[in-house]
C-alpha cells in the first residue's frame, strides 16, 4: 500500500529545466563552453555541474563564480517572464491529496522556488518541501528522498516517487523507493531502465495509483 508521494520538482510540476539550461548555456559560453542539450544531461544524471566543463578549459573559481552568479539572474528572470505551467498539474494534485501525503523533494534553490510558486497553488497540497540545502547531498545520492521517508516517519515500501529525469530517477533507487518516470521531450534519451513505472502525462498518475493500491 502506497500512502506517501514524492515529488520531484523541476520537469514534474512546473516546467523551468529548458530555461535552467538556456541561462547555463548563454554564460558558460563566455568561459569558452559551447554546452550541447546533450552533455548537460548527461552530467546531470551524474550530479556533475556542467561548470566543471569551463575549469577544465582553464576557467578560475572566480569567473566560474561569477558566471553562475549572472546565470542565476538571468534564469529567474526566465521564472517571472515566461509560460512555466503544465496543464494538469492543479488538478492532478487536488485528486492525490484526498488519499495520499505529499511532499516536494527537489534540487531547486530555495530563492527560486519561493519565485515559482508566489502565485501557484501547488505547494498548499504539500505537508512539507525539501530543497537545496535541506539534506546533506543532493540527487543522484538518495539523501533528499530518505530526508523525506524519515520527515514522514515512512518506510520506502510505503511511498512512490515522481520523476522526470534519469539523476532523480537514480536518487530514488538508491533510497530504496518505487519511481514513477513522467516522459518529457526534455530529457527524452536519458535511462530510465530502472524506473518501476513510465507514464506518459501525470493524468495517468491517480490511475496508476489507485491499481497499484487495489
Amino acid at each position: 500500500m502506497k500512502s506517501y508521494i514524492l515529488w520531484d520538482h523541476d520537469g514534474v510540476l512546473v516546467d523551468t529545466e529548458p530555461w535552467y539550461f538556456e541561462a547555463t548555456r548563454r554564460h558558460i559560453l563566455r568561459l569558452g563552453v559551447d554546452l550541447r542539450l546533450d552533455d548537460y544531461l548527461a552530467d546531470m544524471a551524474l550530479g556533475r555541474a556542467a561548470w566543471e566543463r569551463a575549469r577544465a578549459l582553464g576557467a578560475t573559481d572566480a569567473e566560474i563564480e561569477a558566471g553562475r552568479d549572472a546565470r542565476n539572474i538571468d534564469y529567474q528572470r526566465h521564472l517571472s517572464e515566461e509560460d512555466i505551467e503544465i496543464p494538469g498539474v492543479p488538478e492532478v494534485l487536488e485528486a492525490l491529496g484526498r488519499n495520499f501525503s505529499m511532499a516536494i523533494v527537489t534540487t531547486a534553490k530555495r530563492d527560486d522556488f519561493e519565485l515559482i510558486h508566489r502565485d501557484r497553488n501547488i505547494v498548499s497540497h504539500m505537508d512539507f518541501v525539501l530543497a537545496s540545502g535541506d539534506y546533506p547531498r543532493a540527487k543522484p545520492a538518495p539523501d533528499p528522498y530518505l530526508a523525506a521517508l524519515e520527515r514522514f516517519n515512512a518506510e520506502p515500501h510505503e511511498a512512490i516517487v515522481v520523476e522526470d529525469s534519469e539523476r532523480g530517477l537514480r536518487s530514488a533507487v538508491a533510497a530504496g523507493i518505487d519511481c514513477v518516470v513522467v516522459e518529457s521531450e526534455f530529457v527524452r534519451g536519458q535511462d530510465f531502465s530502472t524506473a518501476t513505472h513510465r507514464i506518459g502525462t501525470l493524468a495517468e498518475l491517480p490511475g496508476l495509483l489507485a491499481a497499484l493500491n487495489g
